[in-house]
């Protein structure tokens, strides 16, 4: 018996949430970075990294809706425990880097539209995150996640209010513009390794496998006869959600580029200063928004970040898993997503450099996903693993392609 068809909203989950969560406060002082240090001159590479990451994020999907698994399941079951013990452990680090810094910026951002203190404000949000996640049913959570997708919204709206000369930016986006030097390829670096992160990897393989619990069906590879309509489903969500998130990424370079590089201002330290430095040139408006933008976010991002540690620790241990499961039932799962959590408020009240701290987030990123991008492309493809429903032709260039591309940067950031 197949389902029913179902409206787009209904199609919309996984692809179109982990897009979402691939701009948060980190990436979007990233992008304010790019578009404030070299204008519009980079505003090619989100179009360039749109096929990449969509192309990884599907095939990481297809793998949890085919075998009912996640990634480090996977590894777990086919690959050397050696392996998987190290990657688990350097996304463990990368993520709980990464939790801190968020987690700073979204308090930085409330302090500017609300004075008080930054660490309470950051601790607030981090508690917050964590009882969401443990209090609330999958099913309300899932809906939660997708509606807070709609903040990144405010971005778009900052390019309206600000002075955009549209000939420029198109012609910035569309064209190329190559230059050799170190200030370029670290920018690369860093678009890349905030853009291509591994912790989506893991995060939608375990929700295509979570929403497999909520409607109550079993993975393609004992499911056949629901296949061809969940793989359309899941290229559409995954095209969908990452061409979403490149395209609010484009509207942050541009936003900076007409204000911030217009003005002379080309560095910038966090998202939380990329919207301080708004106010006296586009006006109390678009800061506004940009700040709000950043909690906005925080508050989608966090939540996967300490999620998807999550999934990867349980799936190595044989722990019982999933947003869908009630506290008790699974305390151990429940248990990392509020320990990685304090760790990353942690890392605010012992005073490390955020910027630094995001720094070697991206080099441990960096450096984890080509070899995880390579063991995901042979999961994809082992027919043992993944029985007729190995990833198609198209989809293993667009793959490889990624692959080859992370590893490239990966070599970058160690010349560098």
């Amino acid at each position: 018996m197949t389902e029913p068809k179902r409206d787009l909203l209904s199609v919309l989950g996984p692809g179109l949430v982990t897009g979402a969560a691939d701009d948060d406060p980190s990436g979007v002082g990233t992008y304010s970075q790019i578009g404030a240090q070299f204008g519009y001159g980079m505003a090619w590479t989100m179009f360039f990294g749109f096929p990449l990451l969509a192309s990884i994020q599907a095939i990481c999907a297809q793998i949890g809706a085919t075998t009912g698994k996640g990634i480090a399941q996977n590894l777990r079951l086919h690959y050397p425990p050696s392996l998987l013990r190290a990657v688990v452990v350097l996304l463990l680090i990368a993520n709980v880097i990464n939790l801190g810094a968020d987690l700073g910026a979204m308090g930085e951002s409330l302090a500017l539209l609300l004075p008080g203190n930054i660490l309470a404000y950051t601790a607030a949000f981090g508690v917050i995150s964590v009882l969401l996640e443990v209090m609330v049913s999958y099913n309300r959570y899932a809906s939660i996640l997708k509606w807070t997708t709609l903040s990144l919204f405010a971005y778009v709206a900052v390019v309206f209010v600000a002075d955009v000369p549209l000939g420029e930016a198109a012609y910035g986006t569309l064209v190329p513009e190559l230059v050799f030097d170190k200030a370029h390829a670290m920018a690369m670096v860093a678009i890349f390794g905030t853009t291509i992160s591994p912790y989506l990897f893991f995060w939608q393989a375990g929700q295509e496998v979570e929403e497999q619990h909520r409607r109550h069906v079993k993975p393609l590879m004992i499911s056949h006869k629901r296949a061809d309509g969940e793989l359309k489903r899941i290229r559409a969500d995954t095209m969908i959600g990452m061409g979403f998130s490149h395209i609010v990424a484009l509207f942050i370079v541009v936003a900076t580029a007409a204000t911030l590089h217009a003005h002379g201002i080309t560095e910038i330290a966090s998202a939380a200063q990329a919207a301080e430095a708004l106010r006296p040139i586009a006006g109390e408006f678009a800061f506004a928004l940009f700040a709000v933008g950043i909690i906005g976010t925080g508050l989608l991002a966090v939540p996967i970040l300490a999620g998807s540690a999550a999934y990867a620790v349980s799936e190595t241990f044989g722990w019982v898993e999933g947003l869908d499961r009630r506290p008790r039932e699974a305390k151990a799962f429940y248990g990392v997503i509020a320990l990685a959590t304090a760790g990353g408020i942690a890392l605010n009240f012992i005073g490390i450099d955020p910027m630094r701290a995001l720094y070697w987030a991206a080099v441990v990123n960096g450096l984890l996903a080509p070899p995880l991008m390579v063991v995901t492309m042979l999961i994809a493809s082992n027919r043992k693993v993944m029985g007729k429903f190995t990833i198609g032709r198209k989809l293993a260039l667009g793959g490889w392609l990624s692959t080859a591309v992370m590893g490239a940067i990966a070599g970058v950031f160690l010349l560098s």
